[in-house]
């Protein structure tokens, strides 16, 4: 099976530098990051030596490997200013000893970006790297904050090394204020800030290099990045000629209370268009039709007729539920049923406020997932949407642990969290995604994968992942970010899943006929 990359903290970056100290031959992790951050530089900018580059060089190891770059740089041939604003004599002997070979090779060192209509090809951020947070740091101020204000008004590239200045590495909040990179070369390995709250809008393009570290007895990692190979592996086999509707299970969608109908109507599209063999449809609504017009293929049933069903495998409650003793009632009965419950929207909200629903769903003998966006997780932990961005990770695994289930926080880089502490980050999705009945379709989806026989951990994964993606090649059509609606997404979404089920059979195929070549 494909794996997911994995992602790591501050604090276990720090301990795979330290244990590359133990090696009998320790790297020079600075000259190295340094070198590999130049030679990026270098093929980006697709020129030959003689470009203008600024380096920006901050008073700890980050501004080293700043130190590092330029040197390389200007022995290639380039013209490179070098900024720098701090205490010399404070600077650690790393750092200390990369700023010496830059002036030993005649580089200048000045106390401040020059003045003047300078044409710079491309600026490189090295003032500050990973550890800034909200319990260790202050926030970016002074002339540092001059310099990363300056620089994104700059129409030239940016390239970050390890992390864009201002930007936490553990929880992807701006402190003060973050350069706006075009490019983030991060070393060692990934963090989780590259991809969640502001990350994505501060990092650009990516790129790793982890520098062939290869420590003894790193930490083993907790957090992964969600990737397409990764979510293809979940995919079933393509569908048997011998089947019917019966092979790919039943799920039941039960919300849609007065005036949000629509909800439920769009969490139920979406279980049927992403393969559900049948899909059941209880309405709330004192005027609910009797049937979906516009997808006759659902079954509606009056609320209380849905725990009632046979051979249901998933309960998606939430979407336009409301907050009336009836949505409680459905609820309270939901959280006793035993097939596996996807709890979206109000059903959220109505745990949040009665403790007795919250024990129940902790003491659940089966399977649940949580599908809260920051708002509804600051509810289910009693606390402010500040808090929860602040730290998106932290937040998640609460949920998670605390009502024992699987959650998807959903957001920029949402994030997937297990009761074992097991986290995934998203990468895909764009801002198209912020409309009304995108979380709704999520839930759609979970549920349908569920109902064809995943379990629930790869079926919240591939449907958060597949969630984006087709958000993705909406924009890629130019259908969006404006303007992009939550139906549209759930025909790309088909589109996609079919596409991978059919790539999936096709590698298969392949290694059959490789294996039958070879004799086995």
């Amino acid at each position: 099976m494909m794996t997911a990359d994995p992602i790591w903290l501050t604090a276990e970056i720090r301990e795979i530098e330290h244990l590359a100290t133990l090696l009998p031959e320790p790297p020079r992790l600075m000259e190295k990051a340094g070198l590999a951050a130049a030679q990026i530089v270098r093929d980006q900018l697709h020129k030959k030596p003689g470009y203008h580059a600024l380096v920006l060089a901050g008073p700890g190891n980050n501004g080293g490997d700043a130190f590092v770059v330029a040197r390389y740089l200007m022995e290639w041939g380039n013209a490179v200013t070098v900024a720098f604003n701090g205490d010399r004599n404070r600077v650690p002997p790393d750092a200390k000893q990369a700023m010496q070979a830059w002036t030993d090779i005649g580089g200048e060192i000045l106390s401040d970006i020059p003045d003047g209509n300078q044409s710079w090809d491309v600026v490189i951020d090295g003032l500050f790297g990973i550890g800034l947070d909200h319990s260790r740091s202050r926030p970016i101020e002074g002339k540092y904050r001059e310099w990363v204000d300056t620089v994104n008004q700059m129409n030239v590239p940016i390239v970050s090394l390890d992390i864009p200045s201002g930007l936490g590495s553990d929880d992807g909040c701006i402190y003060g204020t973050a350069i706006r990179a075009s490019t983030t070369v991060t070393f060692i390995g990934l963090k989780p800030g590259l991809f969640t709250n502001f990350g994505p809008e501060c990092c650009g393009e990516i790129v790793l290099r982890d520098l062939n570290i290869q420590p003894l007895s790193p930490p083993e990692p907790h957090i992964w990045l969600l990737n397409q190979n990764f979510v293809q592996s979940f995919l079933p086999p393509l569908r048997t000629t011998n089947s019917h509707k019966g092979s790919y299970g039943n799920v039941a969608i039960l919300g849609g209370s007065t005036g949000m109908i629509g909800a439920a109507l769009l969490a139920g599209r979406s279980a049927l268009h992403l393969g559900a063999g049948r899909v059941y449809l209880g309405l709330l609504a004192e005027n609910a039709p009797p049937v979906d017009l516009s997808q006759p293929e659902l079954m509606l049933r009056y609320p209380s007729e849905l725990f009632t069903l046979e051979r249901l495998n998933c309960l998606v409650i939430g979407p336009g539920l409301g907050q009336s003793k009836e949505a409680l009632s459905c609820l309270e009965q939901a959280l006793k049923s035993k097939p596996v419950l996807v709890i979206d929207a109000d059903a959220l909200n109505l745990i949040a406020q009665h403790q007795k629903l919250a024990k129940k769903l902790s003491q659940r003998g089966a399977f649940s997932i949580l599908t809260p966006h920051p708002a509804e997780a600051a509810r289910l932990l009693n606390t402010d949407t500040a808090t929860v961005q602040n730290d998106r990770m932290h937040a998640a695994n609460q949920i998670s642990r605390h009502f024992n289930c699987y959650t998807v926080l959903k957001g920029a880089g949402s994030i997937c969290c297990f009761p074992d502490g097991k986290c995934y980050m998203n990468t895909s999705g764009n801002p198209g995604l912020s409309t009304a009945g995108t979380g709704d379709v999520l839930a759609g989806f979970i549920g349908a994968l569920i109902a064809q026989g995943l379990n629930p951990d790869q079926a919240l994964l591939l449907a958060v992942y597949l969630h984006g993606a087709a958000a993705d090649h909406l924009l890629q059509q130019n259908y969006g970010p404006l303007g992009m609606v939550a139906s549209e997404v759930i025909g790309v979404a088909r589109l996609l899943l079919n596409k991978w089920t059919s790539q999936n059979e096709s590698i298969r195929v392949k290694k059959i006929t490789l294996a039958h070549k070879q004799g086995r």
